[in-house]
């Protein structure tokens, strides 16, 4: 017994180890440039109506809005930190950084947000008005440069989602230009339709099937290894579009209404502001997820101070 008690812990162990290991070092990593041909400032009109949410397909209404096509891209968000500098909208410098009981201090660009009621609730932190973190200025995933005056992303890198952003960050982008967070229900209806078979929702926002040329995922992240002998992280938005690109073949893998990279790549800050707690919820899994959880309905979770070299963003506005 005591044997198979220890064989088990082992096996435990390796699994963690597996399913939360640090993603790939990925500092080195110079790609060739890729054009995928799929417009990173393009809308889509997402009907007002009722489709499947969740695992068990609920029903569930949304109104009419648009949504970006692709994840903001790293030119974009350049762009942006440049604008919000100048407009003083944001500054650079150390910020304090809060989280539960501990707090620190980082080097990044930062801007005021204005706080939120604090219930109390087991799982809730308080977030008081204040300078929050958008980006830091440096750490391995960091895909834009800082000379002093300006932002400018790394050529090979321009059309690859942003990464390193904080909540704040990707609200602050958001907000900035008139525009908000999805809401978890309205991701998903942009992701996966309405469209259902076998009285199913499709799973995966091209279908009720996987290939690893859908989307950028733990089975695919090679796919750079394949076409140029590098280690791959982050591919260009809408890269998987059907296209050949260097003798790697992908699937067209846009969702009902024109979006790419609803599953994989990066995950997906959203906009909702659960009572009961301070997480914010991410949408879409990344290229360190399993396949299991780029379908729609999964999310993960943390803190809006949190960012990572898989984390990015897309807005949605509401239509008038």
């Amino acid at each position: 017994m005591k044997r198979i008690l220890m064989m088990m812990t082992l096996l435990l162990l390796v699994f963690v180890a597996v399913s939360c290991g640090p993603t790939p070092n990925i500092g080195s990593i110079t790609p060739p440039y890729i054009d995928t041909g799929v417009d990173a400032e393009a809308w889509a009109l997402i009907p007002a109506g009722e489709f499947p949410f969740g695992q068990h397909d609920h029903m569930t209404m949304v109104d009419e809005f648009e949504i970006m096509v692709t994840d903001v891209t790293n030119e974009q968000y350049a762009r942006f930190l440049n604008e919000a500098l100048a407009s003083g909208a944001a500054g650079i410098g150390e910020v304090e950084v809060e989280a539960g009981e501990s707090a620190w201090t980082e080097r990044g660009v930062f801007g005021f947000y204005p706080g939120e009621p604090f219930d109390g609730f087991r799982h809730e932190e308080e977030i008081k008005a204040g300078d929050k973190l958008f980006m830091p200025l440096e750490g391995d995933g960091l895909r834009l440069v800082f000379d002093g005056k300006q932002f400018t992303s790394l050529d090979a890198y321009t059309n690859h989602p942003v990464t390193m952003v904080t909540w704040f960050g990707a609200n602050a982008f958001c907000q900035y230009y008139g525009w908000r967070l999805p809401l978890e229900a309205e991701w998903e209806k942009a992701a996966r339709g309405t469209e259902l078979v076998d009285d199913r929702g499709r799973p995966f926002p091209w279908g009720m099937e996987i290939e690893r040329n859908n989307a950028n995922y733990y089975s695919s992240f090679d796919v750079f290894v394949k076409m140029f002998g590098k280690l791959g992280n982050t591919t260009p938005v809408g890269f998987y579009n059907g296209k050949e690109y260097n003798g790697y073949q992908t699937l067209d893998s846009a969702s009902p209404y024109g979006l790419y990279d609803m599953a994989g790549n990066v995950f997906q800050w959203t906009g909702d502001d659960y009572p009961n707690q301070h997480y914010r919820h991410m949408r879409g899994g990344s290229f360190y997820s399993y396949q299991v959880d780029l379908r729609v309905w999964k999310y993960n979770s943390a803190g809006p101070q949190y960012y990572g070299p898989a984390v990015g963003f897309r807005c949605v506005r509401d239509v008038n």
